[in-house]
């Protein structure tokens, strides 16, 4: 059995104009990455939150009508902040828009400041994750059942439409979010097509091993679960600029530079597919990379020209 690798990138609209948005889009586009993807936040994260910080699913619709191949999402939509059903019907109406092109991207949410600066309640972390299932639940009902009902302990349902269906059959792929080991990956083994995660390799190979547990225990093959890496980067062919770009990122992402160093794809592109090779090697089949604006279109053309081609064959799926 073989996947493809996959390529992606993720633009959370914080600190950034409309204009950049959809050109790094349309680079990205141009450019056959295969996701596109923004993140679901009201006001910036991890940076000053008076900032510029634009409605990630609002964004997503119209970067998707910016777009004509890449596949879209967001990397990941807070269960809290919708109702489930509210969410069902909204990805199925951006699924039939764009000729069926979303993938699903869920998670509990985690930021509690933004809760409660907006008033939206934030249960407690057991809780939120027991609503991810059910949100999920709730989704694949209302994309496949004629009138979907369900008497959930959060979430309920009673002969709820959602016309027109998803284009994609039987339904767009659900991607969860997360990488919390007795409780988020019990979700994706259970409800998942995709899964999402931080880390160094050496961090996604123990969380790998997790989740196929999980699998194991409800009799489900882990293989159908495409595993994906969030992962910044920092590339240039000029080993004398290399350092004081990573120096930037570092600082940008609020990081040490031994974190940078762990956690991106830093160096030259031969240092890239080295890394990628690890996680490929692991299960890993979707590569996403993390971009902050000011965005630098010359690394997703290097990484699209140089690195891209190296990695894109057909590769092992089973571990």
């Amino acid at each position: 059995m073989t996947k493809a690798m996959r390529f992606g990138i993720q633009t959370g609209p914080q600190h950034v104009s409309w204009g950049e948005l959809v050109d790094i889009w349309q680079v990205a586009d141009g450019l056959s990455f295969d996701t596109a993807w923004t993140f679901d936040h009201f006001f910036p994260i991890m940076s000053d939150p008076k900032g510029s910080q634009l409605e990630g699913w609002v964004a997503l619709t119209a970067l998707a009508m910016k777009t004509q191949q890449v596949r879209v999402g967001t990397l990941v939509t807070g269960i809290t902040y919708r109702e489930p059903s509210v969410l069902a019907k909204m990805g199925a109406t951006l699924d039939v828009i764009t000729g069926g092109r979303l993938e699903m991207g869920l998670g509990a949410a985690w930021f509690q400041g933004e809760h409660e600066a907006l008033g939206i309640p934030f249960p407690p972390v057991a809780e939120r994750i027991k609503r991810l299932g059910e949100a999920c639940e709730v989704i694949r009902r209302m994309w496949t059942e004629d009138a979907a009902t369900f008497d959930g302990q959060y979430y309920q349902l009673k002969e709820a439409y959602c016309n027109p269906k998803p284009v994609q059959k039987p339904h767009p792929p659900i991607l969860i979010g997360g990488g919390g080991e007795q409780l988020t990956l019990k979700m994706v083994a259970r409800y998942a097509d995709a899964w999402n995660a931080f880390g160094a390799p050496d961090v996604l190979r123990h969380k790998i091993e997790v989740l196929e547990g999980h699998c194991r225990a409800i009799g489900r093959d882990p293989q159908t679960i495409e595993k994906s890496v969030n992962v910044p980067p920092v590339l240039s062919k000029d080993a004398s600029k290399l350092d004081a770009m990573l120096a930037d990122m570092a600082s940008r992402r609020a990081m040490t530079l031994d974190e940078a160093k762990a956690g991106m794809l830093w160096g030259s592109p031969d240092q890239a597919i080295k890394k990628i090779e690890a996680y490929r090697d692991m299960g890993v089949t979707h590569i996403i990379l993390s971009l902050r604006a000011p965005y630098d279109a010359s690394q997703l053309e290097l990484f699209a020209r140089e690195v891209i081609p190296a990695v894109r064959q057909q590769v092992p799926a089973a571990r």
